[in-house]
């Protein structure tokens, strides 16, 4: 019989709310707030953040 995932291992389930992410001039991708626009975070290696949803 089938099992649901044990709880707290370690992944999200779903899209993270009220952010957005685009990759800035110098490559790396830049985390956005959508409700006010500011800028949050910035990752280095030119990887994007995982499970932020991105900008055209």
């Amino acid at each position: 019989m089938a099992t649901n995932p044990p709880t707290g291992d370690g992944h999200r389930n779903g899209a993270v709310r009220d952010r957005s992410q685009f990759k800035a001039p110098n490559g790396n991708y830049t985390k956005r707030n959508t409700d006010n626009g500011r800028f949050m975070d910035q990752k280095k290696g030119g990887d994007p953040f995982k499970g932020v949803r991105k900008e055209r």
